[in-house]
């Protein structure tokens, strides 16, 4: 097995749009409106947790897609955002998936993947979740963008 690492950088822009509001693009043009927790925008910490559960959903789709497509699809994330000896932090995070397929062959054979999918999904396929669980260092800095 090869032990090199494939990187693939990703990055978003952040511009301030008002009081306590930002707008974050990513290079596709895509954008989403994050602020404080009592507006309707999105806080960082929703976004978080709006990633894991993405991620995990993406994975899900893809591997049970080639067996039967989703009859009905939903999924919370959920998360205890606490202060303590270690600062803020979220805690307890738990990514719930409730998902039917149809009747039949292809359906059966879906269900029967999604235990072991969601294993390969917390183990080793979700970018975020893994990230989150290994753990990465974060640098913030001061300095012009290019």
């Amino acid at each position: 097995m090869n032990d090199v690492a494939k990187v693939d950088r990703r990055s978003i822009d952040l511009e301030k749009v008002g009081e306590h509001l930002f707008r974050a693009t990513n290079g596709r043009g895509g954008e989403v409106s994050v602020g404080v927790a009592d507006g309707a925008d999105f806080s960082p910490v929703e976004l978080l947790l709006a990633g894991l559960a993405a991620c995990g959903a993406l994975d899900l789709d893809y591997i049970t897609g080639k067996r039967a497509p989703f009859e009905a699809f939903a999924a919370r994330a959920a998360g205890d955002v606490v202060r303590d000896e270690n600062g803020n932090h979220v805690v307890n995070l738990e990514v719930t998936f409730d998902v039917t397929f149809p009747d039949g062959e292809g359906g059966d054979a879906a269900r029967a993947v999604v235990p072991a999918t969601l294993d390969r999904i917390r183990d080793r396929l979700c970018t975020v979740g893994r990230t989150v669980q290994l753990g990465a260092p974060v640098a913030y800095v001061e300095g012009a963008l290019e």
